[in-house]
């Protein structure tokens, strides 16, 4: 018998918590824990489609792709839902990603999860090994790419209307945040 969000005494387990299956929030394990936000904003949509429509291309010359809100596994336990990745092709009829697999994690902040996204998730990310991660605020917009280095981000390009940024090889492609929304 699967628990409901509002029943579960225990931290959830990894198959617990696939068991839920789709819903209208996103709702992400963080070692035993759920975390639960609304669905996004049109703007953060928006955003997130300019953007895989920019990158999707070039990712797939390079044998990539670009999928958006995945269950992206980090460690067994710690599933996100970030808003964008660039991966290896994986079973399309597969419902959970390894981080393995994962060149370039993508999150467009939110008022309700800022926090999550600068800090928990970057660490998360950064633990994982994760070689790209790219942090969008939509209300500048602004884009800051940073890369896995010496156990951790640091930030390798920043980008702001009028002033675009160029991803680094294999998705080498300019991008103006003015152009998202």
């Amino acid at each position: 018998m699967t628990a409901t969000l509002g029943d579960h005494p225990l931290a959830w387990t990894e198959q617990e918590y696939l068991a839920l299956g789709e819903t209208a929030e996103r709702i992400e394990l963080f070692d035993g824990g759920l975390q639960v936000t609304p669905a996004p904003t049109f703007r953060h949509q928006d955003i997130s489609y300019a953007l895989a429509a920019a990158l999707q291309p070039v990712a797939r010359a390079a044998g990539f792709r670009v999928r958006q809100a995945i269950n992206l596994r980090l460690h067994p336990g710690r599933i996100p839902i970030p808003d964008l990745v660039v991966a290896r092709d994986v079973d399309p009829g597969g419902s959970v990603m390894a981080a393995a697999n994962v060149l370039m994690v993508c999150e467009i902040m939110s008022p309700s999860n800022a926090a999550t996204d600068r800090v928990l998730k970057m660490h998360f990310y950064a633990e994982a090994r994760i070689e790209w991660y790219l942090l969008i605020d939509p209300d500048e917009p602004t884009m800051q790419l940073f890369h896995y280095e010496d156990g951790g981000y640091r930030q390798h390009a920043a980008a702001a209307p009028g002033l675009p940024m160029t991803f680094p090889t294999p998705i080498s492609v300019t991008v103006d945040p003015a152009s998202l929304v």
